[in-house]
């Protein structure tokens, strides 16, 4: 069902019904929208995927870009849609590190990461990247999943939220995860301005209806024996994220800011 696209979909209450696959490219649209972001020119998509960010932005601004993945086989595939949507002489993909980019200061006028912070086990320097090839007033984009903030006199998550999001971490491989909170503080310990948060998780909330429906469908299941065991597993543990969701715990959070000019 994911398409070019590897991310949630948008649905407002309220609002038409729409296939998961537009309601993805609504998220890409949304969040640009709600950040303020009315033009770039050059943008890096840190985490990547296959690119669908990239190129669906690039082909509304008209910008360059390039994309940045830790798999190769997402990286040729990227740049093989590229190739294909015509789009080769200006949007680029390649394997890098997130913690660690290839790139000179102030890059990019358009710093976009779409559900990869979560996959990074040091918030702080990821952050410190994007704020580092960022440009003097560009725009800086993380939309992730968080826990949720920890309330005044809490020191910690209950037991029972740390048991659920290990089973979580676990089964997708990702390291320990923070708050929206905390990624504020890590944006003003940058300097960043024009600090803007949100939480979406209702927003988000049919998506993972509709991913399990679509895995427990026959072409999801010889989809997942096909790709194997971690895929499977990946698939086994989709009920756990709808829980926690559905509890409070796990928030699909956007943070967005501009560098100082």
């Amino acid at each position: 069902m994911w398409g070019e696209h590897m991310h949630h979909g948008y649905y407002p209450q309220g609002g038409p019904k729409k296939s998961n696959q537009e309601a993805q490219i609504d998220m890409i649209e949304e969040v640009l929208s709600w950040a303020g972001v009315t033009e770039a020119s050059k943008m890096v998509d840190v985490g990547c995927g296959i690119g669908g960010s990239s190129r669906h932005i690039a082909r509304k601004f008209g910008c360059s870009a390039k994309g940045i993945t830790l798999s190769p086989v997402q990286a040729g595939r990227a740049n093989a849609l590229a190739e294909q949507q015509g789009l080769a002489d200006r949007v680029s993909f390649q394997v890098a590190d997130a913690l660690q980019q290839p790139f000179p200061d102030a890059s990019f006028d358009l710093i976009w990461s779409l559900e990869s912070g979560e996959h990074m086990p040091d918030k702080e320097r990821f952050v410190g990247e994007l704020a580092r090839v960022c440009a003097p007033g560009g725009h800086i984009i993380i939309v992730t999943w968080c826990h949720r903030n920890l309330e005044e006199g809490e020191t910690g998550l209950k037991p029972n939220e740390k048991s659920l999001l290990d089973l979580i971490c676990k089964a997708y491989y990702l390291p320990q995860w923070c708050s929206l909170n905390d990624y504020r503080r890590i944006f003003e310990a940058q300097g960043l301005q024009d600090i803007k948060t949100a939480d979406w998780s209702e927003e988000v909330a049919p998506f993972w209806g509709a991913v399990i429906r679509s895995a427990l469908s026959t072409d999801g299941f010889t989809g997942l024996f096909k790709a194997g065991w971690s895929t499977i597993k990946g698939a086994l543990v989709m009920p756990l994220m709808a829980r926690g969701f559905s509890i409070g715990l796990v928030k699909f959070n956007l943070i967005t800011a501009r560098k100082a000019k």
